[in-house]
């Protein structure tokens, strides 16, 4: 069994924009290539990986990036959004996990599992209702995770990956109210 390691979680500016951009397409290459054609792989970056979305979704204040640090090297990110910047539902009782990615070389040292309790705490704080979530339906072992910590599929979506037409599991988990019973 991996021992957990503490990771510093770290929030992003507009100064990381090209640290995430190529972290984003390392990560995503990493886990998917393999699974996908490499010209719906290269259509899809050639839109979702340039400077300049990277820049808008830094620039947009209710998408909140954040490094997973250990031992001062990045070993993966998070990306949350809120209200307007959720994919889906733009509800302001929820925050949508748009990327929860970590490096293949860090996996086993618990680091996804602190980016969930990370975003569990700040939708906890933020008193929001649930925190949701898309994964691609054929990515078996994401989905475990995102069971084993309680999440849920409740719907599903179209994802186009170049020319692919692909379905993504919407999973979520609601947030227990901690506030105190009325005397």
């Amino acid at each position: 069994m991996a021992i957990s390691e503490t990771v510093t979680i770290q929030k992003l500016t507009l100064a990381d924009a090209d640290v995430l951009l190529e972290l984003s397409k390392k990560t995503f290459f990493d886990f998917f290539a393999h699974l996908n054609k490499p010209e719906d792989m290269e259509a899809y970056a050639s839109v979702a990986f340039t400077p300049q979305k990277i820049q808008a979704e830094l620039s947009d204040p209710n998408s909140h990036f954040f490094f997973a640090m250990l031992d001062g090297e990045i070993t993966g990110y998070l990306k949350l959004n809120y209200c307007h910047a959720q994919t889906e539902f733009q509800d302001p009782a929820a925050v949508e996990i748009e990327r929860i990615y970590v490096l293949a070389e860090y996996h086993g040292k618990k680091i996804g599992h602190q980016f969930i309790d990370f975003t569990l705490k700040a939708a906890t704080d933020k008193h929001l209702q649930y925190v949701w979530l898309g994964v691609w339906e054929h990515n078996l072992k994401a989905i475990a995770f995102y069971e084993k910590h309680g999440f849920e599929v409740f719907s599903s979506h179209e994802f186009t990956l170049g020319s692919d037409k692909q379905t993504d599991l919407l999973m979520k988990k609601a947030i227990l109210s901690s506030s105190k019973p009325k005397a």
